[in-house]
């Protein structure tokens, strides 16, 4: 297919070039669809439109409608009450999927007369947050974007050919935005309408395209593991990874899975695409970004996907080869002072992650008193296994001591928290704010629901053990187990969330304990209430193995 710039995209139908699947639409339609919503935003002069569109070929309507009806384009990342709050004054319109909101489908009117863009006036502001949690925006003028999009295209395009695109991450963001839909939109490539979260979705999907390639994030990527059909995914043309760092040990898992190496793209919504790197330590600029230090050694970038003459200077320290390659060293703002000595947080982060009981690693400042660091450790599967066999003070313990060589006693972690998965919001950060909130938080003592449904047994509960769950500590110190007192506690309180039960708890009967329950255990818990006895029966299974079961009593309050 041909390459349709943006400021012409919509100036002749083009039947036979395919837009988007499921369902699936070509461009004559697309155009004929997007000009006839500019007409309806022309009309009531509507000149900031808000969208939010889950389905990625209305967002590419709604976006290219705004544009020619010369209105500006506002992209919120979530419609949360303190975000339309905040945003609320700069949009006259907001075109989402929620309630009380206009919706695509109430835009309708004869189509304008298509004309080229000037794409200097085309503005789409991002809405985004810095490593502070503090939300801000980005301005984009149509240029900068059709710039980065066309650098995509001359470095990947021949390799990607006719490739269905198909994206795990939403489209309301920058890398969303560029590789899910204006990207594929220009080169004539179709897209998935649906963001797809899950590993086994994104089979689903690819399966039905003979061609195909994926936009992925680093949470996804690490996610995919042996139950997939890898023979028939190893057909996918290129995988990109963006939005945070993707672990070296889930990328050589899909090099050797796909006998490829991931594509790691390195950028943001301020800077727009700035490097990327494959099977690679060391990232390599795009062709037409240019690239400088600070006296700090930060990095500072000039790129046609900025204003024109402005220079961006970043947080983010690098060292340069002579071949003009680079290695991140982590964020100058993420350097700490401890008792006036100046402790460097992505330094200690990555001495952690070598350890082979550690896939990723952050670590924050607890202002409690003393000041001292904590850390939020991602456990490897040998780390898991550590765990669960030594208990988690020999495992904290074997983790500081291997610090020990790295930083003073003062930087040492005082405080740990071990998770199956670091808490990503929907950009694929983590803001410190919300690293240095979990660290002061109470480590959990319920269950990670992950799946309910009801079946002929009653309903049935998918829950996940949480690796750092507070009951393990004093049950046991060196082989942690779950406490048969907390299994009938969480039957009794998952039941009265979910369930219609009498108020008063009025005794157990028939427990039986099976089967030990460790941490990170996928478990089932099975709850039926027989209404007619009053009780509440309820078992808990690790795959066929019985764990637990028994029944609960209860009665009506003035029994």
């Amino acid at each position: 297919m041909s390459w349709l710039s943006i400021d012409r995209l919509l100036l002749a139908p083009h039947a036979e070039r395919p837009v988007t699947h499921a369902p699936g639409m070509n461009h004559a339609q697309y155009r004929e669809r997007a000009l006839s919503v500019a007409a309806a935003l022309q009309q009531r002069a509507v000149t900031c439109v808000a969208i939010h569109l889950e389905d990625a070929a209305e967002l590419a309507i709604a976006v290219f409608a705004a544009w020619h009806a010369g209105a500006n384009v506002l992209l919120p990342s979530d419609l949360q009450a303190q975000s339309r709050e905040r945003w609320a004054p700069l949009a006259e319109l907001w075109l989402t999927d929620a309630e009380g909101d206009t919706r695509l489908d109430e835009l309708n009117a004869p189509p304008l007369k298509p004309m080229p863009l000037n794409l200097d006036e085309c503005l789409l502001s991002l809405c985004t947050s810095g490593s502070s949690g503090e939300p801000k925006l980005i301005e984009k003028t149509a240029h900068q974007l059709a710039n980065e999009i066309a650098a995509l295209e001359r470095l990947w395009g021949a390799d990607l050919g006719r490739a269905c695109i198909i994206g795990s991450v939403a489209a309301q963001h920058i890398y969303g935005l560029l590789f899910r839909v204006l990207w594929p939109l220009c080169a004539g490539r179709s897209f998935m309408r649906k963001q797809l979260p899950f590993p086994e979705d994104l089979q689903r999907a690819s399966r039905e395209h003979e061609a195909f390639a994926w936009v992925a994030s680093p949470a996804l990527l690490k996610r995919m593991g042996d139950n997939l059909d890898w023979d028939s995914l190893s057909a996918v043309r290129r995988v990109f990874s963006s939005g945070g760092a993707l672990p070296t040990d889930a990328a050589q898992s899909l090099h050797q899975r796909l006998d490829q190496w991931p594509t790691e793209v390195l950028g943001s919504s301020e800077t727009g695409g700035i490097a990327w790197r494959q099977g690679d330590p060391l990232w390599r600029a795009f062709d037409d970004v240019k690239l400088s230090q600070n006296e700090d050694g930060a990095l500072r970038i000039e790129s046609p996907y900025l204003p024109v003459g402005h220079v961006e200077q970043t947080a983010d320290a690098a060292r340069f080869t002579e071949d003009g390659r680079f290695e991140l060293l982590g964020r100058l703002d993420r350097i700490v002072k401890l008792e006036e000595k100046r402790i460097s947080l992505p330094l200690l982060e990555q001495a952690l992650a070598t350890h082979e009981w550690v896939s990723e690693a952050r670590l924050g400042v607890i202002r409690e008193n003393r000041a001292s660091l904590g850390a939020l450790v991602v456990l490897s599967a040998q780390g898991v296994h550590a765990l669960r066999n030594q208990g988690r003070r020999a495992v904290t313990a074997a983790l500081r001591q291997h610090l020990v060589p790295h930083c003073e006693t003062l930087a040492l972690p005082r405080r740990w928290r071990i998770l199956s998965q670091l808490p990503l919001n929907t950009q694929g950060k983590l803001p410190q704010v919300q690293v240095e909130a979990l660290l002061v938080a109470p480590r959990v003592h319920e269950p990670e629901l992950v799946n309910q449904q009801d079946t002929d047994e009653g309903l049935r509960l998918e829950l996940i053990v949480p690796l750092d769950l507070a009951h393990f500590s004093g049950h046991f110190p060196t082989t942690p187990i779950l406490p048969g007192v907390v299994q009938v506690d969480w039957a009794i309180a998952l039941g009265q969330r979910l369930m219609d039960l009498p108020p008063r708890f009025a005794g157990m009967e028939v427990l039986k304990f099976q089967q030990l329950v460790r941490p990170g255990d996928r478990i089932t818990l099975t709850l039926r209430f027989d209404q007619e006895r009053s009780k509440l029966y309820f078992t808990y299974r690790n795959g066929d193995a019985a764990c637990s079961s028994g029944r609960i009593l209860w009665s009506e309050a003035n029994a």
